[in-house]
Parts: structure tokens; sequence; C-alpha cells
């Protein structure tokens, strides 16, 4: 009895155990299915999932005349990047309208490409070391420099006549505020949220001067003869097309439709149609 007893409780043992390790197998057997796929999800580039959704997804400012500026007539955006971002879909997907143009700001721009609301950013952004670190950039499309936009009868004509007390107005998350800081420290900056606020403060008489890059500056004054650019440039602006950190497989596919845009003279016309003069080389 005590012989058929343990013989029993033996077997039992045994099945039990056989059943944990299947257990732990299967358990195994499903974290390294997950991992696989995971795996797989995230080595899949932001390329392929553009080509995959069938539209590129791009972030364009909408209150910029000459690059975005949203027309209220026709309620379409319009300018030199949203034709800039017209090519690139063309170029990646086959075909100019599989494009959603998304409003970014200076300060909007960068948060939404970390979060994923849009693929690119092609909104007048200058490349700087700091933005490097955020985020990866194209080869320079456009040349600008920061300069600054009056009354016309403005005792201000170049950067050295702001001194303490002038009012300089710029748009929060630009790289113009921090170089007006840095070349007119007494000076008091206001900021505001995006130009066209910027632009009506200077016409409502909140400040004496508007600071930003100067093909900005060129597209209020094309808004209000009133107002003029005066002096040189006091900074070099390169603008880069923005992409999320890691994605080389479309930094690379940008840099070539951007070189191949060159090549075919279709950049030239762009630039003559909106800034109304041939790129400089």
């Amino acid at each position: 009895m005590m012989a058929k007893k343990w013989l029993s409780v033996t077997l039992m043992m045994i099945v039990m155990s056989v059943g944990v390790l299947a257990g732990c197998g299967s358990e195994k057997a499903n974290n390294s299915s997950g991992s696989t796929n995971g795996n797989s999800e995230a080595d899949a580039s932001l390329l392929d999932s553009i080509k995959s959704r069938g539209k590129l997804v791009v972030g364009v400012k909408y209150d910029t005349k000459l690059f975005g500026l949203k027309n209220p007539a026709s309620n379409e955006v319009e300018g030199f990047d949203v034709d800039i971002a017209k090519a690139l879909a063309k170029s990646i997907l086959g075909d100019e309208t599989k494009l959603e143009l998304k409003e970014v700001t200076s300060k909007t721009r960068i948060p939404m490409l970390d979060n994923n609301e849009i693929d690119l950013i092609v909104a007048t952004m200058t490349i700087t070391e700091e933005r490097k670190e955020q985020v990866d950039f194209s080869e320079v499309y456009f040349k600008a420099g920061q300069s600054l936009l009056v009354k016309k009868g403005s005792a201000i004509k170049s950067i050295e006549d702001i001194s303490k007390g002038t009012k300089v107005l710029a748009v929060k998350g630009s790289t113009s505020v921090d170089n007006i800081i840095e070349k007119a420290p007494d000076a008091t900056v206001l900021e505001f949220d995006n130009y066209q606020d910027a632009f009506a403060a200077l016409k409502a008489g909140q400040g004496d001067v508007l600071t930003t890059d100067n093909a900005i500056l060129y597209g209020m004054m094309a808004q209000d003869a009133g107002y003029e650019v005066v002096g040189e440039p006091f900074t070099d602006e390169p603008y880069g097309i923005a992409i999320k950190k890691g994605e080389t497989a479309l930094v690379d596919a940008v840099n070539k439709e951007l070189a191949a845009m060159k090549s075919s003279g279709e950049y030239k016309k762009i630039y003559e149609h909106w800034i109304g003069e041939a790129p400089s080389e």
C-alpha cells in the first residue's frame, strides 16, 4: 500500500513538472514572438510608413507670406515652403496631391515632429547646432539672414541704431530672439506667437522694430508698403528641412529630391516665383 501510494505521488509530481515546463516554454515562445514583432515595427523606417499610408504629412507655417500663408480667398496655404513640400510628395509618392499640410509655428514645430503629428518640418527653420541635438536636418534649401522691419521714416536704419528703450518685436521659439538679445542687449524684446501677430503689433505702435529673417520681412513689406526692411543682414540663417532623429532613409530621400530639383531647374523656378529673383549660388 505504501509503495503504491508513493508511486502515485511520484507520478503526480512528474505530471505537474511537465505542465509547468510546458507553460514556461509557451510563455518564452510568446515573449520571443512579441519581441520579434516589436523589433520588426521599430526597424520599419518612417519613409516606409509614409509610402505604406500613401500620404506625406508636412508642417508648414500659415502666417508667413512668401513661404507659407493661408489665402483667405481660396482657403489654400501658399508659398515657397509649400511648393517644396509638394515636390517632396511627388518624389516620394509619385503625386504632389498626396500631401497633408499641418500648421506649425516656431514654438510648436519640433514638439509636433516628436509627437509624430508630422513627418517633416518645412517652415523657415534655421539649422543650428542646438537644434541638431533635437532633429536631423536636410541640406540647406534656402539661405536667409536676420534683418529689421520698420515703419518708413523711422530713425532706425540698422542694428547699430537699436539701443536702450527700443522695443523690438520677435516670435517665440525663433532664433531671432536669441540673436537680437546678443546683438542689442539693451533693447526690450517683446515676443509673439506668430509673425502676423508681431506685424500687427508693429502697425499698432506696440514696438519700434520687428526682427526676423529678411525673407520673411520682405513678405510683410509686400503686405504693407508703409514698412521697409533696413540695414544689412546681421546673421546667416540657413534653412533646413527637419526630420525626426535617426530617420536616415527619409533624410536621404529629401536630400536626393532637393539635389534633383536644383539640377532640373525646378528649384530656380519656385525660388523666382516667390522671392522675385534668382537664388544665389
